[in-house]
């Protein structure tokens, strides 16, 4: 039996765990639910090793344990598999999982046989289907997983965590994972089920511990409905389904045809990707992570180059603009990595609010920020977009994740758009904030606006959608409804064609 009592850790002034007690008990899945930031993966790594407490301790079946490392846990029967696979994608399976306890021969030479034996004999035990001998970078995402769970397995891991795992997964492989945590908790291996997914966790826990501001806040049982655990993350009641009325599409806004773009290495990331947007409806974008999705916006935003095709707003090509000239046409884009792209930490609210605004009127006039203009600018987008801060003046940094998308959002829907793009809107804000995103990028489409929305969770595709298109290795597998299955969403996720196309720009299947 696996036991935290008290774990607490700061980061200077931060207090990350705040006297935290968790148990997990042999053949218990105990999901630790909460939102990005919330201290759960903090937790986890000080169970890895990864990081020390500052006060607290763990006990194993009753024992004080003191991990110096990931190699300390790993000896004392615990495995981590994280959400960021590590492997090592020229090795085979087999190379992957004896690395850092290799089995030797007498004279000292790696005995592979005996590597592949225990790989076929963990992957035989759980049902897994694994080949020792395949390279890591020809298996599918899923099967990788499976990787780091004989990885760990092969260490005699007594107690399993699993770090936001199904957020490179198919809806099919999410559930094949799930059949594998439920065969683990029938060998007696105790799991920890990290997620911030609502669905995942009424499937498939024994025991819900949710996590808020580095605190346990409340225990839930599966039976638990979805409204009553985002309270609890929250601490407030949440709204979690869209309201929106049938969509009114008008004219093509924007058309993107045969757009085609190359990576470093000459690879088609976009392969030969049409469709169409029209003012007054949403199409969202699924897939895996990884399928083009992100290159494909780079590109229609004149931020990555297009080797081939045509991408026309309102009948204007918009290939070979400059940034500035596309959001002069009317367009506003939310990156999907709002710290990366879409903010500057140091900067105010204020300063952030017109970083793709500081040419001309009305915020600069004769080469000169005027203050005023931009300080009640900002102060009443900070109302209209309920942004909760002290002043326009503070460092944008200082806010919480909701807080600063509410910013990016307020920027870009604060001018006169005829094409919205938002890419992962709500990734790493808490379900409060998620909330009111969803209502304001309905909001706009209602405005009669173009709307595109890039995400790989399908319960926000599904509750934003008016059609979904479906990207797999660069290439558009399908378009189809909004009331398009999950499990019909999954296949073509994976790369399975839709049998019956309508017209060029709406497919579906039979």
């Amino acid at each position: 039996m696996l036991e935290l009592r008290g774990i607490t850790k700061r980061f200077g002034t931060v207090t990350a765990n705040d006297g935290i007690d968790l148990i997990v008990e042999p053949g218990q899945i105990h999901c630790l639910l909460g939102e990005n930031g919330a201290g759960k993966s903090t937790l986890m790594n000080i169970l890895y090793g990864l990081y020390h407490a500052d006060e607290g301790e763990i006990l194993l079946d009753g024992v004080s344990q003191k991990f110096a490392g990931p190699g300390d846990a790993m000896k004392a029967g615990i495995g981590m598999v994280h959400q960021h696979f590590m492997l090592v994608p020229v090795f085979t399976v087999a190379q992957n999982v004896m690395l850092g306890h290799e089995p030797t021969h007498p004279g000292g030479r790696l005995d592979m046989a005996a590597a592949r034996d225990l790989v076929r004999r963990i992957s035989n035990q759980f049902g897994f289907g694994v080949d020792p001998d395949a390279l890591i970078e020809d298996l599918p995402v899923g099967i990788q997983q499976r990787v780091e769970i004989i990885k760990a397995l092969s260490r005699d891991a007594q107690v399993l965590v699993f770090d936001e795992p199904t957020a490179v997964l198919t809806p099919q492989e999410t559930d094949e994972l799930i059949a594998i945590m439920r065969r683990l908790k029938a060998e007696g291996t105790g799991i920890v089920f990290i997620t911030h997914k609502l669905r995942e966790v009424r499937e498939v826990a024994d025991t819900i511990s949710v996590m808020r501001h580095g605190q346990i806040v409340g225990q839930a049982s599966p039976t638990a409905s979805s409204s009553e655990l985002a309270n609890l993350m929250v601490g407030r009641p949440v709204e979690l389904t869209v309201k929106k009325n049938a969509p009114a599409p008008g004219d093509a806004g924007l058309q993107v045809s045969a757009l085609t773009v190359t990576d470093e290495r000459g690879h088609r990331v976009v392969d030969d990707v049409n469709f169409q947007v029209r003012g007054g409806e949403i199409l969202a974008i699924a897939g895996v992570q990884g399928n083009g999705q992100s290159e494909l916006m780079e590109a229609i935003m004149g931020l990555r180059s297009a080797s081939h095709g045509s991408v026309t707003l309102d009948g204007k090509e918009l290939l070979g603009s400059s940034v500035r000239q596309i959001l002069d046409a009317g367009v506003g884009y939310v990156p999907e990595d709002r710290h990366v792209d879409a903010m500057v930490a140091e900067f105010s609210l204020m300063e952030n609010m017109m970083l793709d605004r500081s040419v001309g009127l009305p915020f600069v006039k004769y080469g000169t920020v005027r203050q005023p203009v931009v300080d009640q600018f900002t102060r009443e987008r900070m109302a209209e977009f309920d942004v909760r801060a002290v002043g326009p003046h503070i460092p944008i940094g200082r806010l919480s994740g909701g807080n600063q998308q509410k910013v990016v959002l307020a920027r870009e829907l604060s001018r006169d758009l005829r094409l919205f793009i938002a890419a992962q809107p709500t990734r790493g804000i808490d379900v409060g904030s998620i909330e009111f995103v969803h209502q304001r990028i309905v909001r706009t489409r209602d405005a009669g606006v173009a709307v595109v929305v890039v995400s790989t969770e399908l319960d926000e595709i599904a509750a934003l959608a008016d059609r979904i298109l479906v990207m797999y290795q660069g290439r558009v597998i399908g378009i189809v409804p909004a009331n398009t299955s999950r499990e019909d969403l999954g296949l073509m996720m994976a790369g399975v064609t839709p049998t019956t196309k309508e017209d060029p720009h709406v497919q579906q299947f039979n």
